[in-house]
């Protein structure tokens, strides 16, 4: 496959004074945010929708992106989340004959500036060893000078909440409405394959703003509750958390995915903090300890829940850890049907080796609607 550059300079300088040239790619234009990596082989689209990578400027770590195109259905939000993309090989012709236009097309569409021709996999390196750090780029000045200006002015992402940015601004529904499994979403940035597992097992989803009242959510009637993935810091949502904890005294079944998971730790008295680099990617090993299987999992987050804290509490079971840090990957809660996964079990892109959480969580629902006498 033959790779087209545009020949139009392109710089990409990050908060130590580290700089990188290349092409242009996407609009033309000048953006900043964090820096950050996925290490995974395919599903660019799907990632590049995330709403869990708002705010960031995103390394895909693999040599050649956008040579399967890009095609409507594979996407998880309605638009490109991401704020910037760096690439070693960003692809203009495509191969995949379902595919409706290019990479380069799609990325202008969205606004995204991007720059190519970058030794990604260094530029990967030089992040873990550094850490996460806000970054430019920029297709309209290679001045150094006036970059560094731009990145002062760019909000760490500690302490940044984004959450309710990325929020549906109305809620709507999906799936059987005459479905005795009714689930109130709470929507951080909730991906679109995380509502379609839910449906695919029978159940009937509402999806709520990110700052709706636990009132107006028992108005839906639930019999069970999701706390949704999304970008930013969980810490500063004084919104979410006070609702969490209320959602809790309804011992209700509660399922919570990555900025979910956070918060059902920070509820209960567990502090995230922000991890030195984060995981993105879909081949991180996490182990089952109920179980004691392995599961590869697809991963996106730079925020974690506090380990020791977590080991101390005496109401939480921890339930999943990661393989390679032993950092926090789930935790149930052994007074309530609650329980929650820092990782993405939907897996869109990546194996599927954790969608039976959702079954789990539909179990739960099942259970407790038995329990209460009502038909399932």
């Amino acid at each position: 496959m033959s790779h087209t550059t545009s020949h139009i300079p392109a710089v990409l300088l990050l908060e130590d004074g580290t700089v990188h040239y290349g092409q242009a790619f996407g609009k033309r234009g000048t953006t900043s945010g964090e820096i950050c990596f996925n290490t995974g082989m395919t599903g660019y689209q799907e990632v590049f929708t995330d709403p869990s990578y708002f705010g960031q400027v995103l390394i895909m770590n693999s040599v050649h992106i956008g040579n399967y195109g890009v095609k409507e259905s594979d996407v998880e939000s309605e638009s490109v989340k991401i704020r910037g993309l760096i690439g070693r090989n960003l692809e203009e012709q495509f191969s995949r004959m379902q595919a409706k236009g290019s990479l380069d097309e799609y990325l202008k569409a969205n606004n995204i500036v991007c720059i190519e021709g970058v030794d990604t996999r260094s530029l990967v390196a030089h992040v873990r060893v550094k850490g996460a750090m806000n970054c430019v780029i920029s297709s309209e000045t290679t001045d150094l000078e006036e970059l560094k200006a731009i990145l002062k002015k760019t909000p760490n992402m500690d302490g940044l909440e984004l959450a309710s940015v990325v929020s549906t601004e109305k809620a709507y529904e999906l799936g059987d409405p005459t479905s005795p499994v009714r689930v109130a979403v709470l929507d951080f940035g909730v991906k679109k394959h995380i509502l379609q597992c839910m449906v695919d097992r029978g159940a009937f989803v509402k999806v709520f703003p990110a700052k709706t009242p636990l009132s107006v959510l028992k108005e839906f009637r639930p019999s069970g509750y999701f706390l949704s993935n999304g970008p930013g810091d969980p810490a500063p949502m004084d919104y979410a958390i006070p609702v969490v904890k209320e959602i809790l005294r309804e011992k209700k079944p509660l399922f919570g995915i990555c900025l979910g998971h956070q918060l059902l730790a920070l509820a209960n008295g567990i502090p995230t903090f922000k991890m030195h680099h984060g995981h993105r990617g879909l081949n991180h090993p996490v182990k089952n300890l109920v179980s004691g299987r392995c599961e590869i999992t697809t991963q996106n987050h730079g925020f974690g829940v506090d380990p020791e804290a977590v080991r101390k509490a005496t109401n939480i079971e921890i339930t999943h850890v990661n393989l390679n840090d032993e950092s926090i990957e789930g935790i149930r809660l052994k007074d309530r049907p609650a329980f929650s996964v820092q990782y993405h079990p939907e897996a869109t892109p990546g194996p599927h080796d954790s969608r039976y959480l959702f079954d789990e969580f539909i179990h739960l629902i099942k259970k407790s609607l038995v329990a209460e006498k009502i038909p399932v």
